[in-house]
């Protein structure tokens, strides 16, 4: 996340701070800004069968990813891994990928915090975004006392240095974040960049980028730009609608999309993203996070989701953070998961924007779903996790849970996608649907597990080009 920083609200790092949904009520209009995004009716919600059952594959299913900002320093809780590697498909770094985490000092780099975020992120086979090479916040000092000439060979080099790393890595750089002033005037923020290097200075970031890494997506990142008929909004319209016109790569806005009270999802917002994307680049919901609770941010959630949905060129939607309580805003409550991981009404309306059907209800606690054995209180949990990769391949590995009682048998559906093909197992013994794209699995003779404990079984993909994280249904006893 960034500095978000409309001075009525401060949060981290000078940032400005700013169960389940009832049926009936899936079409309410809790506020009118969400009543207008909901407006679009582009959005069929898949029948409870065959809807998916975790964000991440949900989105798939409509051609787009769902991701979350990540620290590192929680990577090594349980709860907070599994529930990323179940329910989301892309990785941002919270702040391990910003200048003063990467280059502290002057041309000494270091990496090491970032990659572990990297690498979890290639062995889930999820898209990383990188997140943020030029920004006038969370700058070492040394960047600041710079003057002209070295202030440009050091912006330079920062990116071609930290783009060389994570080459082949990056499905999208925010090359160049909050480069405008809130307010009327649509000026560009007062920058240590804007002070010495004048207007030019973001063009050439996009152009050092491009070089640095043909084939990753650049984009343009910014908060306060959702209203369409705010200055702010228009100036970085013009700006890019320049640069498409003069041939400054560029290929996609990054629109933040921190809301509250004071700042609710504008009516507009659908307007907003159409007409960016309409200059021929696709457009992305960054850091998402809405203030509240209950029904009333739910339906803000759903609009937005409604929205990128109804725009062809939005990629897809990240949320800042994973649980509340490690939010940047902590107080507003402002994400899809509980401090204890319960998903939140929020949740579900965004679930079944996407289509997906939350069928193992709010509990949270990062399990994946699970059956009960006929009203004794015994029900299984299935995790994923990708174990190896190769050029053509990846081997994936359920492991399977009884909780609240011993059971006597289990299965765990697995869905991949076309057109990869499983092409061999372990540990239990698979049956498949016609497509042969779903594969069931049971227990390869004795299925008794004690309350507590686990077992699991692997599978190999071919990626065939697809390289998407397989959907783990939800354990069943039997």
């Amino acid at each position: 996340m960034n500095s978000h920083a409309p001075a009525e609200r401060a949060g981290r790092s000078g940032r400005p701070t700013r169960s389940r949904v009832l049926r009936q009520l899936r079409r309410a209009a809790v506020l009118g800004a969400a009543a207008v995004l909901a407006s679009t009716g582009l959005v069929a919600t898949a029948s409870t069968a065959e809807a998916a059952s975790t964000l991440g594959a949900a989105a798939a299913e409509k051609g787009r990813y769902f991701g979350a900002a990540v620290a590192a320093n929680h990577l090594g809780e349980s709860t907070y891994v599994s529930t990323l590697n179940r329910e989301f498909t892309s990785v941002t770094a919270e702040n391990e990928m910003k200048w003063d985490a990467l280059e502290p000092n002057r041309n000494s780099f270091q990496f090491a915090t970032a990659d572990r975020i990297a690498s979890h992120a290639r062995g889930q086979g999820m898209k990383l975004r990188g997140h943020t090479l030029v920004w006038h916040s969370q700058l070492p000092g040394w960047v600041q006392n710079l003057q002209t000439n070295d202030l440009r060979s050091a912006m330079n080099n920062h990116i071609n240095q930290v783009m060389a790393h994570y080459r082949g890595q990056i499905d999208s750089w925010d090359v160049v974040n909050e480069a405008f002033e809130d307010g009327s005037s649509g000026a560009r923020r007062n920058s240590v960049f804007q002070q010495r290097l004048g207007n030019g200075w973001i063009e050439e970031a996009f152009r050092t980028a491009r070089q640095a890494d043909p084939n990753a997506k650049l984009c343009y990142n910014d908060y306060n730009t959702d209203n369409w008929s705010h200055a702010k909004t228009q100036a970085v319209y013009a700006m890019v609608r320049d640069f498409t016109s003069r041939g400054v790569p560029i290929d996609c806005v990054g629109f933040q999309a921190h809301f509250n009270s004071g700042n609710p999802v504008p009516s507009n917002y659908h307007t907003t993203l159409q007409n960016f994307a309409d200059l021929g680049v696709d457009v992305q919901i960054t850091e998402l996070d809405i203030a509240g609770s209950g029904q009333q941010q739910a339906e803000q959630y759903r609009g937005i989701t409604q929205a990128c949905l109804a725009v062809s060129r939005c990629n897809g939607i990240t949320v800042w953070g994973i649980p509340d309580h490690y939010s940047w805003r902590s107080g507003d409550t402002p994400l899809l998961f509980d401090r204890n991981y319960n998903k939140k009404a929020a949740y579900t309306a965004v679930l079944e924007a996407l289509g997906g059907s939350n069928s193992g209800g709010d509990d949270g606690g990062g399990d994946d779903g699970g059956g009960d054995d006929g009203g004794n209180g015994a029900t299984c949990t299935a995790t994923y996790t990708q174990t190896d990769r190769w050029g053509d391949r990846f081997n994936g590995q359920v492991t399977v849970t009884a909780t609240g009682g011993p059971i006597s048998g289990w299965s765990v559906p697995v869905t991949v996608a076309s057109p990869q093909r499983i092409s061999s197992t372990w540990n239990g013994s698979p049956t498949w649907d016609g497509s042969g794209n779903v594969m069931t699995m049971r227990p390869n003779g004795n299925g008794t597990l004690s309350a507590g404990s686990s077992t699991s079984f692997g599978f190999t993909v071919m990626a065939n080009g697809n390289w998407s994280q397989p959907r783990i249904g939800a354990c069943s006893v039997s």
